[in-house]
């Protein structure tokens, strides 16, 4: 009788168990996005952007939107614990640089506030997804270099990661704004397919 009795409350622990996995999975992870004007819908509506197209199309995801146009890595290192208090995201999509870039600011520099907001989101339990971004050719050398400093951060804080966000575009004018560097509103749903793909593929948590 005593093996039959523990038998049963085994069995119930393990539904209890495999019902709590499946509430977790259900979910919809909360997603804090923290850009610069690529994910601010500039020249936009806000809903014609790529952040609220994605929370529209998934069913996984809900997006929090915390990005400003023109921010700098050292301006979002500076928002970062109080968006992460605000939203307790289940992920954090990082999609900061270009305008450290366009500046020419030391690339060293950038890695370190992208590394610091990388471990202030781990440290709130977050995964991160980092976005990477290309320069101009024009800018040389310190292009490359740019560009290259995503993937290195990405491999040494074992990070997602989006080598080149705008790549889906290419260099067609037909996707880009008059100013040449800000995608349209056609181009934006491009954009939120490559996150979510991104997103379903993001490593666990180490």
């Amino acid at each position: 009788m005593v093996s039959v009795v523990r038998a049963w409350w085994l069995g119930v622990g393990f539904m209890l168990a495999m019902l709590a996995a499946f509430a977790v999975q259900a979910r919809e992870q909360v997603v804090l996005v923290m850009g610069d004007s690529l994910s601010a819908a500039y020249g936009l509506r806000p809903e014609q952007g790529w952040v609220a197209l994605a929370d529209a199309k998934s069913d996984r995801y809900t997006f929090r939107n915390a990005s400003v146009s023109g921010e700098t890595t050292a301006g979002g290192r500076s928002r970062i614990d109080a968006e992460l208090a605000r939203t307790r995201p289940d992920i954090v999509i990082l999609e900061l640089g270009a305008n450290d870039g366009l500046r020419g600011l030391p690339l060293d520099q950038m890695g370190a506030n992208l590394g610091w907001m990388i471990g202030r989101s781990r440290a709130a339990g977050a995964r991160v997804l980092l976005v990477g971004l290309q320069l101009p050719p024009n800018f040389g050398p310190y292009a490359r270099e740019f560009q290259r400093s995503y993937v290195l951060i990405s491999k040494r804080l074992h990070t997602g990661l989006v080598p080149h966000f705008l790549a889906p575009l290419g260099t067609e004018r037909r996707w880009f704004q008059a100013d040449n560097l800000h995608p349209t509103a056609a181009a934006q749903p491009l954009l939120a397919d490559e996150i979510l793909r991104a997103l379903d593929a993001l490593p666990p948590q180490r």
